[in-house]
């Protein structure tokens, strides 16, 4: 039986540096697990479409196709926007929809890799306030998954965490720099929870100028990398495929 093709479903930006930090990903993906077939695809702004390249993947012939999204999140773009990409596509296609990256311990360990790549040291942890910030969402459910996250990075012993958000949803990441400063934590921290440079990273980083330490986004870490493998392995040990009949 032939290996499904993954299919990496990213957002997509105006921003140059989101698809070469998608692309980077992707070519880690690659180095991991040098068997599989992983391609890339767009929602918007950025080619290659999702569609275009089902397409292209049906018209040589694939057959089975595991759609990952490069989401930290269960929210609308997951729940709406790539089920609905997926069902108009070529009906020779058996497409399996893999689970959105986050959570996962994983990604708090590169999290937290970021913040020491950035300055921090592990004798830091307990005088430090981390600002978890993330992108935002209208979706109740990805808010809390967020809060959720907040709090268990908090019990692996930082002086405090707090999860801001760029848009949508409060608090904005200054306003959590301010309330750990408040709190008494000698150093504040801003971890970025994003995957890509653009837009809304670029908020965060204007957010964090009253903090100490400002970490990198995720990017093309290889956590993250290992994370998409886990997400469509179990895509395809699931075999539940998104399309309906």
């Amino acid at each position: 039986m032939h290996k499904p093709v993954v299919l990496v479903i990213a957002h997509g930006s105006r921003d140059p540096r989101h698809a070469a930090t998608v692309h980077a990903l992707v070519r880690r993906v690659r180095s991991l697990r040098p068997g599989l077939r992983v391609e890339t695809g767009f929602l918007d702004f950025n080619v290659p479409s999702v569609q275009g390249v089902l397409e292209s993947l049906a018209a040589e012939g694939v057959r089975d196709v595991v759609a990952l999204p490069l989401l930290l999140t269960r929210a609308f773009h997951a729940k709406a926007d790539i089920p609905a990409v997926l069902r108009d596509t070529p009906p020779q296609l058996r497409i399996r929809q893999a689970e959105v990256l986050g959570p996962s311990p994983l990604l708090l360990s590169a999290l937290e890799r970021r913040l020491y790549e950035a300055g921090l040291t592990p004798a830091d942890k307990a005088s430090t306030g981390v600002v978890l910030a993330s992108a935002g969402s209208t979706d109740p459910e990805a808010i809390a998954v967020i809060a959720a996250i907040a709090r268990e990075w908090r019990h692996t012993g930082w002086c405090a965490v707090r999860p801001a958000f760029a848009s949508a949803s409060l608090p904005r990441t200054e306003d959590a720099v301010r309330e750990l400063r408040e709190l008494g934590c000698e150093k504040v921290a801003v971890a970025p929870y994003v995957l890509a440079p653009g837009f809304l990273p670029d908020r965060i980083a204007r957010g964090a100028a009253g903090a100490d330490v400002l970490g990198e986004v995720l990017g093309a870490a290889h956590e993250v990398a290992e994370v998409l493998l886990e997400r469509a392995d179990a895509a395809t040990a699931r075999g539940r495929l998104s399309r309906t009949a």
